[in-house]
């Protein structure tokens, strides 16, 4: 799980397990720090969760 925390940069795209009711689960990373926030890819919602249940739902790193 550490090396999936480490790769995370502004503006990387990441997939989270649970999918967005949009139908999407490809998100782009907008802010890092204690909370980050993240924006869907496909309609456009950007929500704020904390690093604790970002890394708990956190899938996968894509770029």
């Amino acid at each position: 799980m550490k090396d999936k925390e480490e790769n995370i940069k502004l503006n990387s795209k990441v997939i989270m397990k649970k999918g967005h009711p949009c139908g999407s689960n490809l998100w782009e990373v907008m802010r890092l720090g204690a909370d980050i926030k993240l924006k869907c890819i496909n309609c456009g919602r950007v929500i704020l969760i904390s690093r604790v249940e970002f890394n708990k739902k956190l899938k996968k790193v894509v770029e």
